[in-house]
Formats: C-alpha cells, structure tokens, sequence
C-alpha cells in the first residue's frame, strides 16, 4: 500500500510540471520604444510577438490599440529607434541589426540575399510603409533616427559614420531619397535638431576627443563651437536655440596603469550657438569615486535643457539621483534624496515636472514618481504595488503612459489612471497564457562571504515540502537587476518565462543579484577586485549556492546552474571552481577568458594597451580571473548554447573552451545558431535554446535520486 500510495503521488507531481508549455509561457507579445505624439493623443510602441515585430498605436480617450505595420515571419529583423511626427500622423523607425566588423547586417534566418539596415516610415491611417535610405550603424543600440520639430524630415547616423536625412512627409517626400547631410571626420552621432529646425547638432568622436558640431541649413561649412582636447558630449539646446548644455569628461590619456579603477571627473557647460563659442562651466564634479561621471548605461537617463534649468544625473551622494541647476549657473538642486535610484527619466510636456522610474521604498521593482524640476515639492509616487512599471510617456492632454508587468503578468502597454492602470492591447495577449499557473518569486536576501547583502528571488514549486533539484540563475549585464516580476528588458524578461517553466517542471530556481548591478548604489555596482580585476563576485554565486543548499526542499547533490553573457561567465566559474556544489549548467554565450577583452575595454576606459606599465600583471589577473585558469578542477556537465555572429562577446570564447573541456574529458554538448548574434534576434531560437536547457537539466539533475543519496542507503 505504501509502494502505490508513492506512485500516485509522483504522478501528480509530475502533472504539476506539465501544467504549461515553454511556448505558451513565451508567446505574450514584448512591448518597446514607447513614444508619445507632442501634438496629439496618440502613442506607438513596437510588440515583438513571436519574433514578428510590428508597430502599434493608441488613440486617446479610449485608448484602443490597433496594428499599424503587418510583418508577418520571425526573420531576426528588428525594430528599433521609433519615432512619431508631432501629428501623430507617421511613425519612423529603423529595421534590421547593426553591423558587424565585416559590415554584414546579421541574418540569423539564414536568407540567401543579406538582409540590409534601413530607415522606414509609415501612415499611420492607412499602414501604408515607405522606405527612406540605408543605416547600416556600427555598434549596438547605435540607431538614433531624430524627426525635425515640423516632422517633416528625419536624420540619423549611418554606416559611413556620416549624417543622412530623407523627408517624411509634405510635398518633398514622396520619391525622394535620403542623402547624405554631413561630411566632417570621426564618427558622428547623437544629431539633435535646433528648435527652429534650421540646425543640425552633433558629436564628432575623434576616439582620444570628441567636439560639438553643428550644421546649418543653407550654409557650406561644419561649425564647431567649443573645440577642446576633451571629450565632449550628451549636448542639448536651450528652448530659444540660442543656448547649448553639454558635458565634458577628460579625454584619453596614454600609458596609463591598467588594475587600478580610476576617478572620470566631468563638468556641465553652457555655449552661445551663435558666433564666437566662449564655453561657460556652470558645474564640475569632484574628484571621488562617487563624483565620476554616470557609467554609460544611465546615458539616456537624464541630461536635458529645460526652460532656464538643466536636469542632469549624479551619483555624488553615491546614489543615482536627479539634479537641477540654474543654466546661469549656481548651486544644483537635489530633486530626489533617498536610498534609491532613478531609472527611466522623461520631461513632462508642461515642461515644468518630470517623471522617473525608481526602486524608492520596493527595492526589487520599479514605480513611476513625479518630481517638479525647481525642486519646489519632493517627489510623489505616481504607481505603487505589487507591479513593475517602466518607460513612463505623457500625452499633450495629460494621460500618462507606460509599460508594466507583474509576478504572473507579462509586459504589456498601460494607462495609468487615479485608480491605478489599464491594460492596453489586451487583445493581443494569448488567450491561452498560463497566468493563473505562474508562481510569484519571493524575495531573498543572504549575505556574501565577505558580509556584502545580496538580494535574490525565489521560484518555489507548488506543493514542494521535500527535497528536488534546484537552479540558480545569473543574469548578464552585469549592471542590471532583476526583479520580483517579468522584466523590462527583452532578454531577461524571457529568462523569467524560463525560470517560471523550470519551477512549473519542479525545479526550486534562484535568480540573484550579485555585485556590479545597479539600483544597490554606487558602491555595490562599482565593486572592489570585480570582473577582470579579481572576480569579486564570484563570492556572491557561491554564497547563492550554499543558500540553496540551506534549503530543506533542496537535494544538495542536485543544485544546477545557468545564465547568459556575464551570466555564463558566472555559470562557467560555478563549474570550474565548484563542480562539488553545481552538477551541471547551462552557459549562454558567456566570457571565458577575460584577458582576451584587455584591449577592448581599457581603449575605453583611457588606457593604451601597449604602454601600460603594468600589463603583464594584467593579463595574468584578468586569465586567473576566469573560468579557463580553473579548467583542471572543471567536473560537472554543461551545455553551451552560442550564436556564431555574436558582436559582444566573440564565438571564439566558447569554440576555445570546448577543446579545453574536451582535453579534461568533461562531459560538453553544444547548440549554435549560424549567423545569430548575442541577443537572439528569431525567437525560434530561443525557444530551442531553452528548450534544450529544460531538457538538459531534467537529463542531468532528475536522473532518480542523486548518488550520494543511494549510497548513504
């Protein structure tokens, strides 16, 4: 009776896991590029539905969203940098990848004919399209496509590193193609037209300095008006045009020492836009750790000119917080005091307050808040709850705008309201997704070997009173932070569908926030002896695993691993260093051998590889900070997933970690996807790739009972 009585009971156990499939949990369509109309109730964003991406709109007062373009095949191509006239009339937007060091646009469909770059617009009544020219930019996240204040024109960078411009409607655009705007040495981006639209602002990145440039329609000559040895960018014009806000950081100095961090100061400046320049600094930094400029990833948080006041970011009180200063110079105004940090930053269309996504008083999720730019009131919760908000957009009436998420609920468009928000597009939302059959993570927190606080959520199966297997999870970046719900990024937000589906097949999952994230403050993020100066953070994965092993609905002989780019270079760690707490991972993409980025990164932090004093140490730290220099006491099975296009981290690392595996004769299995790159552009790939994952861990860690159990029996 006893031997039946456990039969049953696996079988539903087992039924449990297969309450969902991996598809359903990742087919709700991903919103981005939430923009909102200057002149008109109307905003647009693009759904990822599948790998379909198309852009879509919403009407006020009733807000119901309606398909505009109709792409139909997961083709690896994307939409990015989306733009909408004033009118709310067009949209603009860039399709397809960046490109390689060879040039190429990626192709992870594998087309016979290369797949091209391009700048489209379309009508949005009629979802007729149109194409306006090539971009073919060199860099992620390099599209910039910036409509004229008329929106009747549009510019951007494209692959010659020069400006184009092509008409977007009115009587010149139909028939006309896009030519090119500009001719000035260097790599020229950021455009940024003049109020009137009669200018063209720009930076010209000469790679040791970067000058402000402008273009004048009608004129015959680049205007530079500030030139320096420094790098100058993020610049802004003042409302009247006659003003430009921009920032300075030193430019690059050579032979420099490569281990230590350094301080980057940098300064806010005022220039004429007319005639001789006569730059004013109105703000400089100080010179401590906490005083360097905002790393690039808060490049678009703030730094806008407004009225007679400049909004910018700072971390000198060693949170990310919003600043305000008088144009004319003075003191700054702190806009937001608290221990947390701001996220998304958009100017109200009054232009008199701005709203921001921050993690005040929810660590592990994000809400909007409202602050006035004098700083006349503190700021106010706009969103509140068990919900993630982000991407925040006004319209001219008012009606505010974002994307949102939950525990169970995926990203989809909202309106906020005195009540709380509204789902927009629910119609695009699958009937069929398992939202009811989702597990909300709880939160965690642990303490690292050396005390640091590490905050982590914890996916626990429904019904799980006794030991199973158990995953941690390590996200990329590494400046992200996951959270409590689904995410605002893509990437993660699907690495939480897995984590859901792993939990719903019976794994306990762990997703932790290790050192070197964001929104812990600065001094989390800027971690001593990190990454390639020492893997600090390695102490924080092991600290996740002894958590794990802690818990009494965990087989401590059967705790896996897995993460993707940063994240597979933890998961490889996990498996060099300790094989005897990790018994299998799953290694998306990651980095191996860190002395192979030398000189990439240290070109962009000021060094020169060659003249470092201290670059033999230095390449000796960054290899003995990997998973390569650890390979003799690498045991446990892994799988390792890669796209042979990736432009962030090279296909070499794991073609160069297979042969090191295989000569130790450790168990390896292999999925590559030709001409894919790091964030997989076909979501049929990542539905393979995790499925190989799921498939994967249940061969490794659900193989019965582990064996040092049996033998303890």
């Amino acid at each position: 009776m006893k031997i039946r009585f456990l039969v049953v009971a696996a079988l539903l156990v087992s039924s449990a896991w297969a309450s969902f499939t991996l598809e359903q949990v990742m087919s709700s369509p991903f919103p981005t590029e939430l923009v909102a109309a200057k002149k008109a109730g109307r905003v647009a964003w693009v759904f990822n539905a599948k790998g379909v991406r198309n852009v879509w709109v919403a009407d006020a007062p009733g807000f119901q969203a309606r398909q505009v373009t109709h792409y139909t095949q997961d083709d690896g191509q994307a939409i990015a940098s989306l733009r909408i006239t004033p009118d709310g009339e067009y949209v603009v937007y860039a399709r397809g990848s960046e490109v390689n060091h060879a040039g190429e646009v990626a192709n992870p469909a594998n087309f016979v004919q290369a797949p091209k770059q391009q700048v489209w617009v379309a009508d949005v009544a009629s979802g007729q399209t149109r194409l306006l020219g090539e971009m073919g930019c060199h860099e992620e996240d390099c599209e910039d496509i910036e409509l004229s204040p008329d929106g009747h024109y549009a510019v951007w960078p494209a692959q010659n590193q020069q400006l184009w411009i092509a008409a977007v409607s009115g009587p010149m655009s139909e028939g006309a193609p896009a030519r090119q705007l500009t001719f000035a040495r260097g790599d020229n981006a950021e455009p940024r037209w003049s109020p009137d639209g009669r200018h063209i602002l720009f930076i010209s990145d000469r790679g040791d300095h970067s000058l402000l440039a402008i273009y004048d329609f009608g004129g015959s000559v680049i205007r530079y008006p500030a030139p320096t040895v420094d790098r100058q960018g993020y610049a802004r014009w003042s409302a009247d045009g006659k003003q430009i806000a921009y920032i300075t950081i030193p430019g690059r100095e050579r032979n420099l020492p490569l281990i230590p961090q350094r301080v980057v100061p940098w300064s806010i400046s005022v220039v004429n836009s007319e005639g001789p320049g006569h730059p004013r600094e109105i703000w400089h930094s100080g010179n401590r750790p906490d005083d360097s400029v905002p790393p690039e990833y808060f490049e678009d948080l703030a730094f806008h000119f407004v009225g007679d006041r400049i909004l910018f970011s700072s971390e000198q009180d060693g949170r990310n917080h919003l600043y305000s200063i008088s144009a004319a110079g003075g003191e700054p105004k702190l806009l937001t005091a608290g221990a947390f940090d701001v996220e998304d930053v958009t100017i109200a269309p009054d232009h008199s307050t701005v709203l921001f996504t921050s993690n005040q008083n929810d660590v592990d999720r994000r809400h909007i808040w409202r602050v006035p730019l004098d700083g006349s009131s503190a700021q106010r919760a706009v969103t509140r709850g068990e919900t993630i908000e982000w991407s925040p957009v006004e319209t001219p009436d008012g009606t505010l705008v974002c994307l949102g998420s939950s525990a169970t609920t995926p990203a989809m468009p909202y309106r906020v309201t005195s009540g709380g928000r509204e789902m927009i597009a629910s119609q695009a939302l699958p009937a069929d997704f398992p939202s009811g059959q989702l597990v909300a993570p709880r939160q965690v927190i642990f303490k690292s070997g050396d005390g640091l606080k590490i905050h982590g959520q914890l996916f626990v199966p429904r019904g799980r009173s006794t030991p199973g297997p158990a995953l941690l999870w390590t996200h990329g970046g590494p400046i992200r932070q996951m959270l409590l719900g689904f995410h605002y990024m893509n990437y993660y937000h699907d690495s939480y569908a897995l984590n859901e589906y792993l939990a719903s097949r019976g794994y306990v999952v762990l997703s932790i926030n290790y050192r070197l994230g964001i929104m812990y403050g600065r001094a989390f993020r800027e971690a001593a002896n990190a990454a390639w100066r020492g893997a600090s953070e390695y102490q924080d994965v092991v600290a996740a695993g002894k958590y794990l092993e802690s818990l009494p609905i965990v087989d401590r002989h059967r705790i896996g691993l897995w993460g993707g780019s940063y994240g597979g270079f933890l998961t490889a760690m996990g498996l060099a260093r300790n094989s005897d707490i990790f018994s299998a991972g799953v290694d998306f993409h990651g980095v191996h051998d860190w002395s192979a980025f030398l000189e990439r990164w240290e070109y962009w932090e000021g060094g020169t590889l060659n003249g470092a004093p201290d670059l033999e140490a230095a390449r000796k730290l960054a290899f003995d900070s990997s998973p390569v220099a650890s390979i003799s006491t690498w045991k446990s099975p892994v799988l390792l997933i890669q796209g042979d296009d990736d432009r962030n981290v090279p296909f070499n690392q794991t073609v160069d970690l297979a042969q090191r595996l295989r000569q130790q004769h450790v168990s390896v299995q292999f999925l590559v996807f030709p001409d894919e790159i790091h964030d997989f552009l076909r979501w049929s790939n990542w539905l393979r790739a995790y499925q190989a994952t799921s498939d994967f861990f249940d061969q490794q860690l659900k193989g019965g009972e582990s064996s040092q159990t049996a033998a303890d029996r």
